[in-house]
């Protein structure tokens, strides 16, 4: 079972998001604690948050929280209309119309959970097509040997160091270099990062 920490712009729409999801058996609500004390990491496996836009207080927290390690779903009015590509490097792992039913919040949770990323075909397509993404599309410097490749596409799978050692029979050591190495290649800052990138050359299939 998922626990999922629900954050949204109002009170109605918190509450609409409660309802939505309280009967489905894949997820636990957890409390929001309004204590700074409380480590509400330790209690929490996915960040639910409903704004309206990604420039919202909600949004930006929630952007914080994904750059310290933690899951985020964004559910916002229009994602076509949003900084998609910014959210997703800072390390959200779903941008979504706020519109969507229970079961389809629920799907959503379960894949960013799974370390996968989570689009609306719309803003998957505004992404591909925005300015900045072009303009970083050009050929790589250097291309990936095909032992990076494998790195690539399972850290894109969600997989952490010791399970991509496991899997390749290499050690954590090994995996480091690797990602070190496939960073550098892809100008990357972040996992996250390599991972857009490796998306947008074709490296990786969505």
């Amino acid at each position: 079972m998922i626990r999922v920490l629900i954050k949204a712009s109002s009170r109605v729409a918190k509450a609409g998001l409660e309802s939505l999801l309280r009967s489905e058996p894949a997820v636990q609500l957890v409390g929001d604690s309004r204590d700074r004390e409380v480590d509400a990491a330790a209690t929490t496996d996915v960040l639910l948050v409903e704004a309206d836009t990604l420039a919202d207080s909600a949004a930006r927290e929630a952007v914080e929280w994904a750059g310290a390690g933690g899951i985020v779903v964004l559910l916002v009015r229009n994602p076509a209309a949003e900084p998609v590509a910014d959210a997703l490097r800072a390390g959200v792992k779903a941008v979504l119309p706020n519109r969507l039913d229970g079961p389809e919040i629920v799907a959503a949770i379960q894949v960013a959970a799974a370390g996968m990323v989570v689009l609306d075909p719309a803003g998957a397509e505004n992404l591909l097509h925005s300015s900045a993404v072009a303009a970083a599309a050009g050929p790589l410097a250097e291309e990936l040997t095909a032992r990076e490749l494998e790195v690539l596409r399972l850290v894109a799978a969600g997989l952490g160091n010791k399970q991509i050692a496991s899997r390749l029979e290499i050690s954590e050591h090994t995996v480091k270099f690797h990602i070190a190495s496939i960073m550098s290649k892809l100008g990357a800052g972040s996992r996250t990062e390599a991972v857009t990138v490796g998306i947008r050359h074709g490296l990786i299939l969505i």
